[in-house]
């Protein structure tokens, strides 16, 4: 899965990482959920930790597309509250 985080680059992810994507992805959504800020930063950026540290960074020259955009690090509480679905940003 190539994995594209906005405002960064793109990165290949391994089946292995998916079932942490996931939990981490569900933990944002229940943060965005509550509409607990701090929280919903801190388990996004796990999120985007957890994809920097096991994927692949891709070279810029590399042209195939992502199978997912994420937002980029930066993005406020409110903006995820428009960008999470009810099943979060990582599909199943």
């Amino acid at each position: 899965m190539i994995v594209r985080v906005s405002t960064e680059g793109q990165y290949e992810m391994q089946d292995g990482a998916l079932e942490r994507l996931h939990e981490l992805d569900n933990a944002c959504q229940e943060a965005v959920e509550a509409g607990e800020a701090e929280r919903f930063h801190g388990c996004y950026e796990k999120l985007l930790e957890l994809i920097r540290s096991e994927g692949s960074e891709l070279k810029d020259d590399d042209l195939r597309g992502s199978d997912l955009t994420l937002p980029p690090p930066d993005i406020t509480l409110e903006e995820a509250q428009s960008e999470f679905s009810a099943h979060g940003l990582i599909p199943d």
